[in-house]
């Protein structure tokens, strides 16, 4: 690991942001708040993954990843990031590095790249990630990319976050830190207003950032820059001319929060878009910033005004869905700040939660979700497939909302589940996705299939003894007394 990496990983350890940290001492502060990956165990995302997940929802720039293939071909399109414009960013480039580059070095392969890149594509900024095979053979991608910036007359940017740096959290701030080197501040706006806004980790998931954007408008409030979701270049480069900054639901971008506060003295708070009450608490809680900023203290009038019609509606529209999920009970298997900012819309919705995962969350995630369900509340930190499985097929859950990869433990215990991480084609944020998602859970709840393959087939009615054992049955019956 390169001097100027370590000493990166050493700043971020040190955010000042956390609330936790302060009360560290030297040497566990330095520790960070995420486990260190141990070889074999980077599924759930290593530090290149969350470099790339924080940065690609850009949309307008090339983002190329310097390194063999395979690294791009996981990462490309692992979320669902819409765009109101430009698609460049769904567009994969790769160094595409071989056996002779990792012998003599691979640098002017990337620097060949990115002449390519600016040649076909013309776009406002190219964004190279170091990943672990050129971290490890030497490549310095921060000189390369400056004598390419200084070459072809672009912003090239280097994010140096290989994979096996840390965690996907830990990539999440290293991407972060790229934007604050290299892009915040680099530009200026057209024009600016005392309503001016950034939104810190919002990724605009299958559009969220667009049902939360006409609530914005309505009050007069403008949103400068999204980072990252649906955001471009120039509008990132020029985000240091907000009034306030806020933080989504999640500390994985926090360190831009708290530098920006420092290097231009802009506010920032963090907000969740998820539920009804907690959308109307960022509301107001923007107002707040803004009015203390120089807005006009009539916005606080026109937010509550809003409030008033937006929940109204709100939960007239979810009321007759309250009433078939009143009791139904739901095991949440996900990680970070969804093991928590969905538990109270959740809980809104008329739903028990009788479990959520906090294998990827940090303290702080913790420390929310003990706010929120209470003392008991049921922290699941590692749970096996095979006891998701016996928990749902002992019903002590009606339906599981989680991620893509674990859906078929649901299927196969016949059980309802439902796609809540990034990879969903639903948006979930402000009072309109809180309204699509109960709608969702509700199909997915009292969908007929459900009912049908639960029903023996033929053979198993009239002959029990040909009925397939039930795995859970038989793994209980395998433990020791």
């Amino acid at each position: 690991m390169s001097a100027s990496l370590k000493a990166k990983i050493a700043e971020v350890f040190e955010e000042p942001g956390c609330d936790k940290n302060q009360a560290k001492s030297e040497k566990e502060r330095k520790k960070g708040c995420t486990k260190q990956l141990t070889p074999g165990a980077a599924a759930g995302g290593c530090a290149f993954d969350g470099a790339k997940i924080a940065l690609q929802p850009i949309v307008d720039v090339a983002h190329l990843v310097h390194g063999p293939i395979a690294c791009e071909g996981n990462s490309w399109d692992n979320r669902h990031s819409a765009s109101s414009g430009s698609t460049l960013y769904r567009t994969g480039f790769t160094t595409d590095i071989n056996e002779l580059d990792v012998i003599y070095g691979a640098e002017k392969r990337l620097f060949k790249s990115i002449r390519e890149i600016i040649d076909k594509y013309d776009p406002p900024a190219v964004f190279v990630y170091q990943t672990c095979v050129t971290g490890l053979i030497g490549d310095d991608i921060e000189a390369v990319c400056k004598r390419a910036a200084e070459k072809f007359g672009k912003p090239v940017i280097p994010v140096n976050s290989p994979g096996f740096a840390g965690p996907k959290n830990l990539g999440n701030k290293l991407g972060a830190e790229a934007l604050l080197d290299h892009v915040i501040g680099t530009m200026e706006p057209a024009t600016t207003t005392p309503y001016d806004i950034n939104i810190i980790g919002e990724y605009n998931l299958s559009g969220e950032l667009w049902q939360v954007k006409p609530l914005l408008d309505a009050l007069g409030v403008r949103v400068l820059s999204c980072i990252s979701g649906d955001g471009r270049y120039a509008e990132v480069a020029s985000a240091h001319r907000a009034r306030a900054n806020m933080m989504v639901c999640s500390k994985s971008m926090i360190n831009i929060a708290t530098r920006m506060r420092q290097r231009w003295d802009i506010p920032y708070f963090e907000g969740s878009f998820y539920g009804i009450s907690d959308m109307s608490t960022t509301l107001r809680e923007i107002a707040r910033l803004l009015i203390e900023r120089g807005a006009d203290p009539e916005l606080r009038q026109r937010t509550e005004a809003l409030i008033r019609v937006e929940e109204a509606r709100a939960w007239e529209r979810i009321r007759a869905y309250r009433q078939r999920l009143a009791g139904k009970k739901v095991l949440l298997i996900t990680g970070g700040v969804k093991s928590w900012s969905v538990v109270s819309a959740l809980q809104e919705a008329g739903l028990e939660v009788v479990g959520t995962s906090i294998k990827k969350s940090t303290k702080e995630d913790k420390e929310k979700i003990k706010e929120i369900m209470g003392d008991d509340a049921h922290m699941i930190d590692d749970m096996t497939p095979r006891q998701m499985y016996a928990m749902l097929r002992d019903a002590k859950a009606d339906i599981m909302l989680s991620g893509g990869r674990s859906q078929f433990v649901a299927l196969k215990a016949r059980m309802p589940w439902m796609d809540i991480n990034q990879e969903r084609h639903h948006a979930f944020a402000g009072y309109e996705g809180m309204v699509e998602m109960v709608a969702e859970i509700d199909k997915a709840l009292f969908n007929p299939v459900w009912q049908q393959v639960r029903t023996p087939a033929p053979w198993e009615a009239a002959d029990p003894l040909l009925r397939a054992p039930d795995p859970a049955q038989l793994a209980r019956e395998a433990q020791p007394a």
